[in-house]
């Protein structure tokens, strides 16, 4: 993907986070990413879990000094992304495949990102591998202000035994005084083939309604960003038929959603591939308050796939896929097996 490119209206990015438009109108800028940090596990032996199953447990030799290297290069990465634009990391961000709070932590105090004094909001998961979900936020920007994990109960087609997956993360809080949601998600994989394991994540395509809807029955006008690695993409039944995504802005209804991702998908654009197709399972889609032309308070602006160059596999038979951290069982200094996504939200600046 391009880097990007700010349009007619916006003539250049300056310090603060705002841009200047031809009018002289003022606009601060925020970046809100999700990555999925592909097995961002410790060096220690949790009991409770299944992690001696991650690759960097499994591996032989210095491992301490390779968990320190993949940190490094989440960070540098977090670092990057909306940076061209808002010379700012991200505000917000949401993360997955996370072991647990200690590593999040370990994340935001290296050097690349300890400056932007990055707040943590993570719960535990049940899920069988120790794997969880979190939310990254810069404590300048934003001040969460309500917190809370959701589980998603379901079963095994077969056995009916309880499969234990991760929980959806829900957090609302204010950006520069005003309120918005965040619900990040990492809905059950597709082992045992797309159609078998359908049913799993249309089960968490309405889990994530039923939250969202519950948040519009407080407040019709929320503004909710849904984001994650959905293993679907934007043009399967989960997002377009229970959660009833739109990919044109105009024709998203009242308490609707917006998927920006899916012009992309079209276009044959996605955030990892396996077995020479890309897919899109990264997203984040955003409710109809945030659409409005007007830009009084927190607008959406544009989105994209962050697939810098440094993130792209050069040579072999991965030429052209996201650069990931681990193969057979051995450290490729490399970073995720996915590409971040993004949006950038406006406000214009009243003096």
């Amino acid at each position: 993907m391009k880097h990007f490119k700010l349009s007619a209206l916006f003539l250049f990015v300056l310090m603060g986070f705002s841009l200047h438009a031809q009018n002289e109108k003022k606009y601060i800028a925020h970046t809100v990413a999700f990555y999925n940090l592909e097995n961002l596990f410790d060096t220690e032996n949790d009991t409770k879990k299944l992690d001696e199953a991650s690759p960097i447990m499994e591996m032989k030799g210095d491992i301490e000094s390779v968990y320190k290297k993949k940190v490094q290069n989440m960070a540098r990465v977090i670092a990057d992304i909306g940076k061209d634009v808002t010379q700012n990391a991200p505000a917000i961000i949401g993360v997955s495949e996370v072991e647990n709070r200690a590593v999040l932590e370990d994340l935001i105090n290296d050097p690349q990102l300890f400056n932007h004094d990055y707040g943590i909001v993570h719960y535990d998961s049940p899920d069988v591998r120790g794997i969880d979900v979190g939310l990254l936020f810069q404590k300048a920007l934003f001040t969460p202000l309500h917190t809370s994990k959701h589980e998603l109960v379901i079963y095994d087609d077969n056995s009916r035994d309880r499969i234990y997956t991760r929980d959806q993360l829900l957090v609302s809080g204010k950006l520069d005084g005003e309120m918005i949601h965040i619900l990040v998600n990492h809905w059950p994989s597709r082992r045992g083939g797309e159609a078998r394991s359908r049913p799993k994540r249309v089960a968490a395509a309405k889990l994530s309604k039923k939250i969202v809807d519950s948040l519009q029955n407080i407040d019709p006008y929320a503004k909710v960003f849904i984001m994650g690695d959905l293993n679907d993409d934007p043009t399967n039944d989960s997002l377009k038929k229970v959660l009833k995504t739109e990919d044109d802005k105009e024709k998203v209804d009242f308490k609707g959603i917006y998927n920006p991702m899916e012009s992309f998908f079209k276009k044959g654009l996605g955030s990892n591939a396996y077995r020479d197709s890309w897919s899109l399972f990264d997203q984040i889609l955003i409710t109809q308050p945030l659409l409005e032309k007007d830009f009084s308070s927190f607008r959406y602006y544009k989105a994209g796939i962050f697939n810098k160059n440094y993130l792209v596999n050069k040579h072999g038979r991965w030429k052209g896929y996201p650069k990931r951290s681990f193969s057979n069982s051995s450290f490729t200094d490399g970073f995720s097996d996915h590409f971040p996504v993004y949006v950038y939200i406006l406000k214009e600046v009243v003096e």
